[in-house]
């Protein structure tokens, strides 16, 4: 598969214009150029049952990108009905992550609780139009009542009740006279509807549940289709933007706000999600993660919810350029996490240093450089970016580079250290190698080098070119550190799910933890932070397990990428 299936196809064969704007833009043009809104008012409405994940990126900053293109209004409201799954927790993280996003509410903080009231004396009303009925009959019965796709549903025996008794019957549900599961609400609509959503759904139940805003006030609480409606309308929402899952529930919508009277109510729009190859999303799954131990929270690095991108080191400006790519469509789509890691490579590379870090260090020997002395040498802090400006990094005898910088017998178009060759080391001067040791299992322990002091960098020498530059640090300045180095947690062989049971296929070697040695001024690293490290990639110092002069890197990514921008 490629790494974008059917992007943007929804535009395809349109002209110019229109390809250059998404077919929701175009929808909300229409709307306001034939006077059905006079403004743009947007939300993102999360469930506080989870943490958010790269699929509500793609909606968070849908919503808050339309309402800045239409100089409109952008509303951050939960849709707190259903108090089994929520906490207060979860309300705080999601609010960290769109705020982190860049998504600015202003005042404009909701709760679907903040409408109870209102949801109640809608669900009254319903019943006195004659829309809505006290059902006695239990889950299964409902379904069984309700048909199948080919087949109408039947009558429920409680909808031929009187609105007198429907209010009282109601209002006895509102007051606790009924145990869970003993009595809904239901609306009265069709049960011959060749669409299920609109065979009568339920839209109270009831549920002896303490709730973590409004305590025990509620014993009844509003189903997600009735309470959603009223939410956008209550707001004054004009453009209700949501996922394709919802396209079916769209007739429902309506309904409710057609019979509440509403008098300019939402219009909603439903778009394709934004998938991810071979990635954990579902909450429940995430949720087994980390319960299991195999994740180390909700936030751990090789997960893609946002809490986890943020402290893996991605960027708001690298995911809105993601969801950029991806397009705004009907047709659904599978991004590759290569065009994910191909972002933040792009929103780095200009904007951080590039340090040295020795990730699998050998020891270096300059033979004849004079033992006890040490200099400071300039080096840029990013050669495409001067602004970044120059640091000084130590140099003496001993230095540490990568294991794999060396070899005894090196293939060919090897260019770096080998008995006999000369290199450059970076920032520094050339040298050539002389000799090694290796221990009783013949492993390398050490490079003998000399060094030629007429080459220093910077110096101006021209003299004679060397094919390699390696990078290194100096072994008595060098500060040890903790590097995480991760993959996928899931292993991509096998696919996400196991088809037998539905768990996770993990990947065993999805974080591997090393002992690497850097330049000394990264010890002052803090929080948040990052750096690339040359030839090993792009590296964030981890908010969690960080201390003072001690930090943990995570890396963000690797500096080889698979990914091409399609054409």
């Amino acid at each position: 598969m490629s790494d974008i299936t059917n992007l943007n196809t929804e535009n395809e064969g349109n002209t110019e214009e229109k390809v250059s704007r998404n077919f929701i833009e175009q929808m909300i043009d229409k709307d306001l150029a034939e006077g059905v809104y006079d403004t743009v008012h947007t939300r993102f409405p999360p469930e506080p049952n989870g943490y958010l994940h790269i699929g509500h990126a793609k909606s968070i900053l849908l919503n808050y990108g339309l309402a800045q293109e239409y100089g409109g209004k952008f509303n951050m409201r939960f849709d707190d009905t259903n108090p089994t799954k929520e906490k207060i927790e979860f309300v705080n993280s999601q609010l960290e992550d769109i705020k982190w996003l860049g998504a600015d509410w202003e005042d404009r903080l909701f709760f679907a609780s903040d409408y109870f009231p209102k949801m109640y004396e809608g669900a009254v009303k319903l019943i006195k139009k004659g829309k809505a009925y006290v059902s006695d009959l239990s889950a299964d019965e409902i379904r069984e009542y309700r048909g199948t796709l080919t087949e109408p549903g039947r009558e429920d025996p409680g909808s031929n009740r009187s609105v007198e008794e429907n209010l009282a019957l109601f209002e006895d549900m509102k007051n606790g006279k009924f145990a869970d599961g003993e009595k809904v609400l239901r609306a009265r609509i069709d049960m011959a509807s060749p669409n299920m959503n609109m065979r009568d759904p339920v839209i109270y139940r009831v549920a002896h549940m303490t709730h973590h805003r409004t305590g025990d006030t509620w014993c009844i609480y509003p189903m997600y289709d009735f309470a959603h409606p009223i939410e956008d309308a209550e707001e004054g929402i004009t453009h209700s933007i949501c996922t394709l899952e919802f396209e079916d529930h769209r007739p429902l919508y309506d309904w409710v706000v057609r019979e509440l009277e509403y008098e300019r109510p939402p219009r909603q729009i439903e778009f394709a999600k934004l998938y991810l190859k071979n990635v954990v999303t579902g909450k429940r799954y995430i949720k087994k993660l980390v319960e299991d131990g195999i994740a180390d929270g909700w936030d751990d690095p090789r997960l893609v919810s946002i809490s986890a991108l943020r402290r893996r080191g991605y960027t708001p400006e690298s995911i809105k350029m993601f969801v950029d790519l991806c397009g705004v469509s009907k047709a659904h789509s599978i991004a590759d996490m290569a065009m994910l890691e191909y972002c933040i490579r792009e929103d780095l590379k200009l904007k951080k240093p590039r340090m040295m870090a020795i990730l699998d260090p050998v020891k270096l020997v300059i033979d004849n450089y004079p033992e006890g002395e040490s200099e400071m040498l300039e080096a840029a802090n990013n050669l495409e970016n001067e602004e970044l400006g120059t640091r000084m990094i130590p140099f003496s005898r001993e230095l540490y580079i990568e294991r794999e910088d060396f070899m005894i017998e090196p293939p060919k178009k090897y260019f770096r250290l080998f008995p006999g060759n000369e290199v450059r080391l970076m920032n520094a001067y050339f040298v050539k190698c002389v000799s090694y040791e290796t221990d009783e299992n013949g492993e390398v322990t050490v490079v003998h080098c000399t060094y030629d002091p007429e080459t220093k960098s910077g110096s101006g020498f021209t003299g004679r070119k060397v094919k390699g530059t390696i990078h290194w640090v100096d072994a008595s300045k060098a500060v040890l550190v903790e590097v995480r180095l991760f993959e996928n947690i899931v292993d991509e062989e096998k696919g996400v799910y196991n088809e037998e049971d539905g768990s996770i296929n993990v990947n065993p070697d999805s974080r591997k933890i090393v002992k690497a040695l850097v330049e000394p001024d990264l010890a002052k690293a803090k929080a948040f932070e990052s750096f690339q490290f040359v030839r090993n990639g792009f590296f964030c110092v981890d908010y969690k397990d960080s201390k003072e002069g001690a930090p943990v890197f995570n890396r963000i990514v690797s500096l080889k990428s698979s990914f091409t921008l399609p054409k």
